[in-house]
């Protein structure tokens, strides 16, 4: 980019994100009415501008008009809401114009993409006002303390922990703590689903994104969950199923991408289990739609204690993962997958995609050996753990899945 065009395309930023916030205002009607505020979409859309042109002079070493520009500015802002103050207490102009000088002379100074998420994400909270009060709304003590302590568990305690490993047993405490913090955020996200869209499809939609990152992880979730609510078993069994219909387009997708010709070899393994779950997914969350029981509200939303015990066990699993490798050794290729599969299913598919000596033919046979011993592992999961109809629905389920893959992988 030129330089004479740099600092175009940094007034243009800030001036349209000016004008984006200054319109919301406009069309919400804070800059009219009867208790109006002192900017709508011109004066928002100089703000901006002004602002721009104070990072650009500081960037051309005139700091010192750039610092006038916006100390006058942030002054007009303090007036106006001195005199808004008056009459009606809502500073969430005043405070929008803020923000719009700051990622005005973000965009001054050159940091465009984060001037323009700043302008985005501002955007969103104003434009979405009334479902983010009717969410507040919606939400009791338990889920708010629940917020608090994940921001601060993630937040705080995360960045705190050191990278590890540790010690002679390869202990890694960060990322034992992102686990920590997956699983109780796959149970928090059903707790807030659960109050957006109701008990059974609630649990559903929390079990279909969980499942984007680990069907295993949220059947061990909703398994543990089944104990404590037992009520909503059924709605947990149904999200688990929804977490591992995920699992086959993740691997179809990751081969395909990476070994086109290997993917056009698994897909009829996959198909069948496929249409399997979505079946069960979807037509048991329409018939428990009209008959899930009341259940009772959670007192614990996070199940940080139930987090920290499944973040250990999957430390357990790791040590007999790596135990078993040592012992049989990795030289053999569907022993490496049923090996792999039990804890990582997308590190097998790339291994497999990307090894270009493995035949297409025995490449489907390891990932489908991975996907087996999963499937198997959740099972036990499920019926170990969990309780009442989870342990029909998810047992049943998984048990049809790994007679389906397990024929796939002998036909093969």
């Amino acid at each position: 980019m030129t330089p004479v065009a740099d600092p175009i395309v940094g007034l243009l930023v800030a001036a349209l994100g000016g004008a984006a916030i200054g319109l919301e205002r406009q069309r919400s009607g804070h800059a009219d009415g009867p208790r109006p505020h002192f900017a709508g979409l011109r004066t928002f859309t100089l703000m901006g501008g002004t602002a721009g042109l104070a990072g650009w002079l500081w960037r051309m070493d005139y700091g010192a008009f750039g610092i006038i520009l916006l100390g006058a500015l942030a002054a007009l802002v303090v007036v106006a809401y001195a005199a808004a103050a008056r009459k009606d207490l809502d500073a969430t102009t005043e405070v929008a114009a803020v923000v719009v000088l700051g990622a005005g002379l973000l965009a001054g100074l050159g940091s465009l993409a984060l001037a323009s998420a700043v302008f985005a994400l501002m955007g969103l909270l104003l434009f979405e006002k009334q479902e983010l009060h009717a969410l507040a709304a919606r939400m009791d003590d338990a889920g708010l303390r629940a917020a608090v302590y994940f921001g601060v568990m993630s937040l705080v305690i995360l960045p705190l922990l050191p990278e590890g490993p540790l010690g002679a047993l390869d202990i890694r405490p960060r990322q034992l703590w992102l686990l920590v913090l997956f699983f109780s955020g796959i149970s928090f996200a059903g707790f807030v689903a659960r109050h957006l869209v109701g008990l059974s499809k609630g649990y559903a939609v929390a079990g279909l994104f969980g499942g984007l990152v680990s069907s295993t992880s949220v059947t061990l979730t909703f398994a543990r969950l089944s104990r404590s609510e037992p009520q909503s078993a059924t709605a947990l069994g149904l999200g688990a199923v929804a977490a591992n219909a995920v699992l086959f387009p993740r691997v179809l997708l990751t081969t395909w991408l990476l070994n086109p010709a290997l993917a056009a070899k698994l897909w009829p393994l996959l198909v069948a289990p496929f249409i399997l779950v979505v079946l069960v997914a979807l037509l048991g969350t329409r018939w428990s739609d009209g008959h899930e029981a009341a259940a009772p509200p959670l007192t614990n939303p996070l199940q940080i204690g139930a987090a920290l015990q499944m973040a250990a066990l999957f430390q357990g699993v790791m040590w007999l993962v790596d135990w078993m490798g040592r012992s049989a050794g990795r030289s053999g290729l569907l022993t490496t997958a049923a090996i792999l599969g039990i804890t990582d299913v997308d590190a097998l598919t790339v291994s497999m995609a990307r090894v270009q000596a493995t035949g297409a033919t025995s490449a489907v046979q390891a990932i489908g050996v991975g996907i087996l011993t999963n499937t198997l592992f959740k099972l036990a999961l499920a019926l170990g753990l969990g309780r009442g109809a989870f342990r029909w629905i998810v047992g049943g389920v998984l048990l049809v899945v790994a007679a389906m893959v397990g024929a796939g992988v002998v036909m093969g």
